[in-house]
């Protein structure tokens, strides 16, 4: 069975950093995309960002510059450091895979970026 478990969501201020986790169990992991997506109160979910087996990664617009997705083989663990937050960047942040047509989904990590 998959799992993924996300972590590090915080209330951060505008112009703050965090950094989230995402560790995953079960046989997926090392030949898979991985990718975050967030969901903003009473938006659709959106993909932040998503990253290839050999790391090549890819970035929402809006993101570009402030957000990096990195992964971790052998930890099973995939990451999105979040930099330059702004108050748009609130959301609640999940981790994503795809096996054999079928996705799985973290449970969320929230994040409120405010003064």
């Amino acid at each position: 069975q998959v799992q993924l478990v996300e972590s590090g969501g915080d209330l951060v201020q505008p112009g703050g950093s965090l950094r989230l986790s995402c560790a995953a169990s079960g046989r997926i992991f090392d030949g898979y995309v991985m990718a975050w997506y967030r969901q903003a109160p009473g938006k659709q979910r959106e993909l932040v960002a998503s990253i290839t087996p050999i790391k090549k990664t890819a970035y929402a617009d809006a993101v570009k510059g402030r957000f990096t997705i990195s992964r971790d083989n052998v930890k099973k663990t995939v990451y999105l450091q979040m930099n330059s937050l702004k108050p748009e960047d609130t959301a609640v942040y999940y981790c994503h895979t795809e096996s054999r047509d079928v996705p799985y989904w973290g449970q969320g990590t929230q994040v409120p970026v405010s003064s």
